[in-house]
């Protein structure tokens, strides 16, 4: 069974996980960068996150900061759980390896420091409009979109906890 403190140090800063996308790209490990909110995990995040890993050797998740999370319009009473419950959580996924809080709206700044090899997102995205396209096509990387568990969402579960 992993420990907590094994779980928690996955979770990284801009400094480390750059440092340590250097040495796995060193090691000619394929980077999987995405991103998101992940308030509430669902089967939907699961389905998306270990699909993602799929794609590569390494998996590294942005997760927006609680402040970064209320400016993306997903609502005031959102997130329901805070940044670090979100970010434990996703980092206690055997499939993910590290995860990396960020505050600003949109990860452009950590996908430039990690350099990821392949970027993926939601399938609700066109690849050219994903946040990092620029940057990981530039390196002929791979932008990768996947489609959604149908009936698994946030806002559905929310909606279902308000109705009773």
């Amino acid at each position: 069974m992993i420990s907590l403190e094994v779980i928690r140090n996955k979770i990284t800063d801009f400094e480390s996980v750059a440092e340590k996308a250097g040495l796995w790209s060193a090691s000619n490990k394929k980077i999987v960068f995405t991103n998101g909110v992940f308030d509430l995990l669902h089967l939907g995040h699961i389905d998306y996150l270990s699909k993602a890993k799929d794609e590569g050797d390494i998996l590294i998740v942005g997760v927006n900061s609680d402040f970064s999370a209320r400016r993306l319009g997903k609502g005031s009473s959102r997130p329901i759980t805070n940044e670090e419950s979100r970010s434990t959580i996703i980092a206690s996924l055997e499939f993910v390896d590290a995860v990396v809080l960020f505050d600003q709206d949109t990860p452009y700044e950590l996908i430039k420091l990690i350099q990821p090899d392949i970027l993926v997102k939601g399938s609700d995205y066109k690849p050219q409009d994903i946040v990092g396209y620029d940057i990981v096509t530039a390196k002929g990387g791979i932008i990768k979109t996947i489609e959604f568990l149908p009936g698994y969402s946030t806002s559905l579960i929310e909606k279902k906890i308000l109705k009773g």
